[in-house]
């Protein structure tokens, strides 16, 4: 008997099996199951005894196993590799056990267990075999790619059956050429060990089989499919018989297979319990069925189509007692031109699709659901009293007629599917209405005659009318009538202008694409959701439901007028609704219908110009795009987020109170009018109101207010806000010039004040700054020009701001001595900006150059670090200056910085765009960033910086030379840019790389990296 893999077949000529003898000569042999064969029993015995393996090596052998099963139980997709490598392994292992002399054998079991032939199916513990030289395996070389593994030897097959389609192959059995040789096939690696060839006799070579408790193996096997479950009966006899368990076996899925009926015949034979059968697609199906009908007496599920059925087929079908569901899909029906008879006492389901056939006559009185979607019969005579479920979609044959006898013949239908069915009238409706009192579900979608004139379906659920010319708002007078509605559909009717309905229990209404629709009025306490689009003249809707939580109605250009009565009502999306007025804001505050509203979008609704909004429940509000909005007063005091992008005429805002947290209303250009009180604001941006002149700010959380550009902001403002904010940390006043002295003095109410920002304003003295700001940390006084050059001595002279170590007067006007006493005696900055400092002309922190008081005069000759001189400078009070920038400095000519000036903290260092700078000599520890860009006139280059990472040349006229020079003393250097260097050639990078070994990058005119 053969075994055939269920998914994968050809046509092949049946022949006998055989089985190995000892000898190696053949004899026929009946095998039982599976796909390798039985060993012989008797030769078994008559070999010796049972071989008795060391118990340490039992346990190496059954780890390997479990391996194998864990291999199998991570998912289907297992290979035969996992089999035969396992396999191979255990091969090896059980080579290093004793060996066993001539004639001896260690498969035969001992008479008691011989009795008992299916011993080894129910043995209750895992156990390892080892079988003589002469007994092979029968391995089945499979793959995805159509390979296999390569053997020394060539292998003949035995004369048994073997099926092969798309590379999947079973082999029967497998003997060698030369039957004389002791070598067992080995699918591994296709040779034997040459040592095991040299050292072993004809006794040594043992075949292993693992084997495994059957439940365990069963539930293991439940994981796999068809395919891998033949593939896993071909290891070992136990594993072969678990494969072929009935359970497995239930259903069998040939579709689009190309089995031959002998094939058939003998699955159906060997599986006669399966209960679900899929042959579509198969040649010769109506062999395959009438096989299926007589063999399979316990089918239940059988799946037909892809070609000619019989009309035997039908006659016979009642013959197959058992069957609950028959699916024919794509199939002509007899000759096409007949009718075909379907008779069954038991038959629950039925389909039929796409099928060609003129006429067909069903009695089916178990019948349940009937499908003929898409078949291009003319009639259909149904006598199936207790069918619920009738799907006629797509029959465009079928005449108004033939659908309303085949509907009323069915007392008990619950479920009615005509879509497409072009020829359906408001007639057939009414008595379908009346002859099948229970129809819940209705679908007449594309019917363009039905107008459901005079139809009452009292016990309607869903209703789907999708592309209904004859649909119109007199229609809506019997959807009425449905009591019971739930889903309502009306998308594509092209002739309805409105839907004014009173449906207690609807829940769902879809309108979509109606071109002349413009009023809805829903009244319905259960509705939770609609869906209304692309309504170009929608301009009233009405709604009220005590169960509605989301609203969307996007893009409703026409929409003037909207009413809601929803108190679940959470989500509001009114996105592009460009024609909403003012009135809205009473529909969504309180008393307006809506008493728990969470979220509006209102985003891009032109129309409005004073919104205005008084709830109690509002979290999140959104008027992006909203340009024509002139005022804006919110009272929501759980208001948590607030986006005014776009709205760029609002002129005056009141937010009192609302419990926002961050408010921008610097994209407001034209704001003048601030009214704010938020109990839990932090943060607050003004940037770019230029005109807002009167502000009123109650945050006593606030800690961040950004007020640049707001050129209007005056004094007592500013005043007002320090008093009622005292926990400000960060105050931005750039650019405001309105700003003077005396209102500086209300920073007094601000202790916790670590950033300020007073860069473009017009101030003259800092004095209010110096005696207010203690814990001041970031001074900005960009191009503050009226500061005279003692406006920041009590800085270094007075020991003002202790705390301050960021400072920042680019652009300004102070001396150059000035700024050198600064730098001396304020060693607590780490962050100073001198940029575009036109005053200051050099930078020389020498021992004799400059007034810098000079960090303990000890002699250290010019590049050398030592540890105990930088920790014995830095006990000498060094300074702790990190980042210094004095960019576009133009009339700097010299910068020397060396190691007595005791900048050991200093990694970055910006003197780019000074144009006159000539001399650069810096020596410094910790330096990492220098950038020397488009100082043109530099000549002289020293450096002494070994932690110098990144060093940027662009633009300056120095030669190969000097760089090479400047960077040798750079071990660390990793990046140099030398761009636009006219003396240095591009294809010369080499030198400077061999100067430096640590380069990664090199910058250079002829490419962006070398």
């Amino acid at each position: 008997m053969k075994f055939w893999c269920c998914l994968c077949f050809t046509v092949e000529d049946d022949e006998p099996e055989e089985t190995m003898k000892e000898d190696g000569d053949f004899v026929d042999k009946e095998v039982s199951e599976g796909v390798v064969m039985e060993s012989n029993e008797a030769e078994a015995e008559e070999a010796g005894p049972r071989l008795e393996v060391a118990a340490s090596d039992r346990d190496g052998h059954l780890r390997m196993f479990e391996g194998m099963v864990q291999a199998m139980r991570g998912g289907t997709q297992w290979d035969e590799s996992v089999c035969v490598g396992a396999l191979d392994t255990l091969r090896a292992a059980i080579r290093t056990t004793p060996r066993w002399s001539e004639g001896e054998t260690s498969s035969a079991p001992p008479p008691e267990v011989e009795e008992d032939g299916d011993h080894d199916l129910h043995h209750k513990r895992a156990r390892v075999h080892s079988f003589p030289h002469d007994f092979y395996y029968a391995m089945a070389l499979t793959s995805g790619a159509g390979n296999s593994s390569s053997s020394d030897r060539d292998y003949s097959r035995s004369q048994g059956s073997n099926a092969l389609y798309k590379s999947e192959a079973f082999y029967h059995s497998i003997t060698p050429n030369n039957g004389d040789e002791e070598n067992r096939y080995d699918s591994g690696s296709g040779k034997d060990d040459e040592r095991d060839n040299n050292d072993t006799s004809n006794t040594e070579d043992f075949e292993v089989r693992m084997d495994l408790t059957d439940d365990l193996l069963h539930m293991v096997f439940s994981f796999l499919d068809h395919i891998n479950l033949c593939r896993a009966a071909i290891v070992c006899r136990q594993w072969r018989a678990a494969s072929a368990h009935e359970d497995f076996w239930k259903c069998l899925n040939f579709e689009n297979r190309n089995i031959s009926v002998e094939q058939f015949e003998d699955i159906c034979w060997r599986y006669p319990n399966a209960t679900q059968l899929n042959i579509s697609g198969t040649p010769a199906i109506p062999l395959l069925v009438m096989t299926a009908m007589t063999s399979l007496r316990n089918l239940e599920v059988l799946t037909l189509g892809k070609g000619a059925i019989g009309d035997l087929f039908f006659h016979s079908l009642a013959d197959c007692q058992m069957l609950r569901t028959l699916i024919v899909n794509d199939a002509t029906l007899g000759t096409g031109i007949q009718e075909i008879p379907i008779n069954h006492d038991r038959l629950r389901h039925l389909e039929l699709t796409k099928c060609r056939v003129m006429r067909i006559s069903i009695r089916c009185p178990q019948l349940e659901t009937l499908s003929m979607k898409r078949s291009n019969m003319a009639q259909a005579v149904l006598n199936s009293p207790l069918l619920r479920d009738l799907d006629l979609g797509s029959c465009h044959k079928l005449s108004d007629a033939a659908i309303r006898s085949a509907a009323i013949s069915c007392p008990q239908l619950e479920s009615l599917d005509m879509s497409n069915c072009s020829c359906v009238s408001d007639e057939t409706l009414r008595e379908i209405a009346q002859a099948c009192a229970n129809l819940h579900v209705l679908d007449a979608s594309y019917c363009p005659n039905v107008s459901l004139e005079s139809v009452r379906l009292l016990m309607l659920t869903v209703l789907k009318l999708h592309s209904c010319e004859g649909i119109t708002s007199a229609s809506m007078a019997a959807i009425a009538y449905c009591s019971m509605l739930e889903v309502l559909e009306l998308d594509n009717c092209s002739l309805l202008t409105s839907v004014i309905l009173d449906l207690p229990r609807l829940q769902n209404i879809r309108l979509v694409h109606c071109r002349k629709f413009s009023d809805l009025n829903l009244r319905t306490l259960m509705l939770s959701s609609i869906m209304v689009s692309n309504c170009p003249v929608l301009h009233r809707i009405s709604i009220t439901s005590n169960s509605l939580q989301k609203l969307s109605l996007q893009k409703q250009e026409s929409l003037t007028t909207l009413a809601l009565q929803c108190p679940s009502l959470q989500e509001v999306d009114l996105t592009d609704c460009e024609s909403l007025t003012n009135s809205i804001c009473n529909v969504f505050s309180d008393g307006g219908g809506c008493p728990v509203l969470k979220s509006l979008v209102l985003e891009n609704c032109e129309s409005l110009t004073a919104v205005r909004f008084c709830s109690t429940s509002l979290v999140s509000l959104s008027l992006v795009g909203c340009r024509g909005i002139t005022s804006l007063e919110l009272t929501c005091p759980y208001l948590e987020q607030v986006s005014l992008d776009g709205c760029d005429h609002l002129e005056s805002a009141a937010f009192f109170p609302v419990g926002l947290r961050s408010l921008n209303l610097g994209i407001c250009p034209k704001l003048n009018a601030l009214s704010i009180d938020a109990p839990n604001m932090v943060l607050l941006e003004l940037k770019g109101c230029g005109v807002l002149s009167e502000a009123s700010i109650k945050c006593p959380l606030l800690t961040s207010l950004d007020a640049s550009f707001c050129s209007q902001l005056r004094d007592d403002c500013l005043s007002a806000t320090a008093a009622s904010c005292p926990l400000i940390e960060s105050l931005i006043l750039m650019s405001c010039p309105s700003v003077s002295s005396d209102g500086l003095y209300s920073l007094q109410w601000l202790p916790n004040l670590i950033v300020l920002d007073l860069s473009y304003t017009f101030l003259m003295t800092l004095k209010p700054v110096f005696d207010s700001c203690i814990k001041l940390k970031v001074l900005k006084l960009q191009a503050c020009k009226y500061l005279s050059d003692s406006s920041l001595e009590p800085l270094y002279k007075e020991g003002a701001l202790p705390a301050l170590q960021e400072l920042d007067l680019s652009y300004g006007t102070l001396c150059q001595s000035a700024i050198e006493e600064l730098l001396s005696f304020c060693k607590h900055l780490t962050h100073v900006s001198l940029n575009g400092c036109v005053n200051m002309h050099d930078l020389n922190w020498g021992i004799s150059g400059g007034q810098l008081p000079i960090t303990p005069s000890i002699s250290v000759s010019s590049g050398m670090f030592s540890l105990e001189y930088v920790h014995d400078a830095v006990e000498g009070g060094n300074r702790l200056l990190q980042n210094l920038n004095c960019v576009g400095c133009s009339n700097i000519r010299k910068v020397h910085i060396p190691v007595a000036a005791g900048c050991f903290h200093l990694t970055s260092l910006n003197l780019s765009l000074s144009t006159n700078l000539k001399e650069v000599e810096v020596a410094c520890f910790n330096l990492c960033f220098l950038n020397l860009s488009n100082c043109c006139s530099l000549e002289v280059l020293r450096l002494d910086c070994p932690k110098l990472t990144s060093l940027f040349l662009q633009s300056c006229n120095m030669d190969e030379a000097a760089v090479e020079a400047a960077i040798s003393k750079c071990s660390m250097l990793e990046t140099l840019d030398v761009r636009f260097c006219p003396k240095i050639c591009p294809l010369n990078m080499g030198r400077l790389r061999a100067a430096c070994p640590g380069l990664k990058r090199i910058f250079s005119s002829l490419s962006q990296q070398s």
